[in-house]
């Protein structure tokens, strides 16, 4: 398990950051019971020692005109790393790839791929999965609901929290 040194009150920091990161300093160190200037401090070490990774809005794929979603499981035809490495580099650069995962099992990689409709979906697939050099197998898994989409982390776990 990763060391930490949090302490109770950079886990209430971090709580509140993650479910708001739109709260103002001073809203965060009331909550927190802090002085704002302390509260500042905290974050900013929070920040500078890589717990924060950075602040955005959680859009709504199908209010901006992207109404299908699909997990997508990749193997690549030999376990060779410049293979390897040229798939990820592409994977990063294509923007219907919202993540994509190293995994072990029957896949190589598990994506979350975006696309306003099927056919825009099945153009990637064919256009830019496939060609992709290495791609041995793509297995698409269609998302028809979602159950829990939580981008926060649990931090009951950290170590070192004591609520």
């Amino acid at each position: 398990m990763p060391q930490s040194h949090l302490d109770a009150t950079d886990i209430r920091i971090l709580e509140a950051i993650q479910t708001n990161g739109r709260l103002s300093n001073v809203d965060l160190a009331n909550r927190i019971g802090l002085s704002p200037s302390a509260c500042l401090r905290r974050v900013q070490a929070l920040e500078n020692e890589g717990y924060v990774r950075g602040y955005s809005a959680q859009l709504n794929p199908k209010k901006v005109g992207l109404g299908v979603t699909a997990v997508v499981m990749v193997t690549i035809a030999q376990d060779n790393e410049e293979q390897m490495d040229a798939f990820r580099r592409r994977m990063i650069a294509l923007p219907e790839v919202l993540f994509c995962l190293a995994v072990t099992g029957v896949a190589d990689y598990i994506l979350r791929v975006v696309a306003p409709d099927l056919e825009a979906f099945e153009r990637f697939v064919v256009r830019d999965l496939l060609k992709t050099p290495g791609v041995k197998d793509v297995r698409s898994h269609f998302v028809i609901g979602t159950v829990k989409d939580n981008v926060g982390l649990p931090l009951t776990y950290a170590e070192g929290a004591h609520h």
